[in-house]
């Protein structure tokens, strides 16, 4: 079995975005029930060679985040109503990040239901802000750490409120395309898409 530990996550950050897809969230909620997702959609983000990135032209209190710790979160507010989950990668000082565009529910599924209330499964979560809407994920897990034994803000859950874990297999296949939503180096394939899930 895969161990992600710091290492793994400091590794290129089109690398880790490919070997995301099948890893497992789990989220706790605050009021003790779980529910956990498959990662199916991502798209890596690099500093300075990569225009669409955050952090493309300089560092901001924003952005800080993208140069920390390998395993943790950048968490940032868009459009002022929504938000979106990104597992930073790279080494230390490296601003890379991996965005979590899409996944599927595992188990646990009523629970994100019930934050997403009329909206059919396949729709929970294929897009980042309905992905951290279902799991109530919001700033307050910017710079959480996946990795440590209390990552951030698990008091009112009582334990971890979100852990990663590596995915029984990896997923068939999977493709490679345009990021969505940028308007600069449209020309990289850094998106992927999990295929077989």
């Amino acid at each position: 079995m895969t161990r992600l530990d710091r290492a793994w996550f400091a590794r290129d950050a089109r690398e880790v975005a490919v070997d995301l897809l099948g890893c497992t969230l789990v989220r706790r909620f605050p009021d003790g029930s779980e529910a956990a997702v498959r990662i199916v959609e991502t798209e890596a983000y690099r500093g300075t060679d990569d225009p669409a990135s955050h952090a493309g032209r300089r560092r901001t209190p924003r952005n800080d985040p993208m140069f920390g710790r390998p395993g943790t979160l950048y968490v940032y507010f868009t459009y002022g109503m929504h938000y979106c989950m990104n597992i930073v990668c790279e080494p230390e000082e490296t601003p890379a990040a991996v965005l979590i565009r899409g996944a599927v529910p595992v188990r646990g599924a009523e629970h994100l239901r019930a934050r997403r209330p009329g909206v059919p499964d396949r729709l929970l979560l294929n897009g980042p802000a309905k992905l951290t809407k279902s799991l109530e994920l919001d700033l307050a897990f910017n710079r959480y750490d996946l990795l440590a034994a209390n990552g951030g803000p698990d008091e009112a859950c009582g334990g971890k409120a979100l852990r990663i874990l590596p995915p029984d297999s990896p997923p068939p296949g999977y493709r490679a395309t345009p990021r969505i939503g940028i308007s600069a180096g449209t020309d990289l394939l850094w998106r992927f898409v999990a295929e077989g899930f």
